[in-house]
C-alpha cells in the first residue's frame, strides 16, 4: 500500500523518507534516470543526517527523453518492481527518412531513405499494425545486460552480439502526420517495450527508415506527469520537509 507519494499537490505534507515515500520527478532532459536518483540519495543522506538511505526509480528513461520518472525511498524500493509492470503512456515524435545507430537522436544518422511514396493512410496501417502484442528487438545501445555486461558497453567496443526479439505489448498507438516528414504519436505500452525500437520498426514497415526525435513519458499506471515536481523544486521540498536541515 503506497500512502506517501510526494506531488506537487503534497509537498506542504510531512514525509518519512526512511520509513518510504514515492517521489514523482518530471525528468529533465539530458540527464540519465541514474543521476535523478544520485542527485535525490546525495539531498536526502545530507538532510537526514545519515550515511545510507535506499533509493531507485522504476522504469528507465533515456537521457534525451523526458517525463515521468517513479524514485522510491526507503521501504518503498521493494515496490520498484511492482511499480515497472505497469502500463506506460509516452508521447513523442518520430523522423522518417533515416536512421541511427542508437535509434535516437543520441547519435547521427548513418542512413538515409526515401520517404515520398509514404503516406498519410500508409502510417495509419502501420500504427494499427503495431497495436497488440509484437516481438520486438531491443536496441542494441540499451541497458540491457548479456553475459554480465550491458548492451550498450559491447556495443561501443564494436562486439557483435546476437539479439532476440522479445514479447512486448501496445495498448494503443495513435499517430499524426507532421511536416517534416515526421510523425507525431501517443503509445500505451506495457513492461519491456523500447519507444526507440517501435520508431525503427515503424520505418522499416513504411519501406523506409525512422528513429525517435523526441520522447516524453506522460504515465506509469494512475500517475501522471502533470502531478510531477522537476528536480530542483524537488531538492527544495525535500530541504524543506527535514527539520534538521
Amino acid at each position: 500500500m503506497i500512502s506517501q507519494v510526494l506531488t506537487k499537490y503534497t509537498r506542504e505534507n510531512r514525509f518519512d523518507f526512511l520509513e518510504g515515500v514515492l517521489i514523482l520527478v518530471d525528468k529533465p532532459v539530458e540527464w540519465t534516470s541514474f543521476d535523478v536518483v544520485n542527485k535525490i540519495r546525495f539531498k536526502l543522506r545530507y538532510a537526514l543526517g545519515v550515511k545510507k538511505i535506499k533509493v531507485g526509480h522504476a522504469g528507465t528513461l533515456d537521457p534525451l527523453a523526458t517525463g515521468l520518472l517513479l524514485v522510491c525511498t526507503g521501504k518503498y524500493t521493494k515496490l520498484l518492481d511492482e511499480l515497472q509492470g505497469m502500463s506506460k503512456v509516452y508521447s513523442g515524435v518520430i523522423q522518417l527518412g533515416a536512421t541511427t545507430p542508437t535509434y535516437d537522436q543520441e547519435s547521427e544518422p548513418d542512413k538515409f531513405y526515401p520517404v515520398d511514396h509514404i503516406t498519410s493512410e500508409d502510417i495509419q496501417k502501420v500504427a494499427l499494425q503495431y497495436t497488440g502484442s509484437y516481438p520486438q528487438l531491443p536496441p542494441i545501445y540499451s541497458a540491457i545486460k548479456m553475459k554480465g555486461q550491458k548492451l550498450y558497453q559491447l556495443a561501443r567496443r564494436g562486439v557483435d552480439v546476437e539479439l532476440k526479439p522479445r514479447q512486448v505489448i501496445i495498448h494503443e498507438f495513435v499517430s499524426e502526420v507532421m511536416e517534416d516528414h515526421q510523425i507525431g504519436f501517443t503509445v500505451n505500452c506495457g513492461k519491456g517495450t523500447y519507444i526507440r525500437s517501435l520508431a525503427h520498426d515503424v520505418g522499416k514497415s513504411l519501406g523506409s527508415g525512422a528513429y525517435l526525435a523526441k520522447l516524453r513519458r506522460e504515465s506509469i499506471g494512475n500517475y501522471q506527469v502533470s502531478q510531477a515536481m522537476n528536480l530542483d523544486e524537488i531538492l527544495n521540498c525535500i530541504q524543506d520537509q527535514v527539520p534538521s536541515a
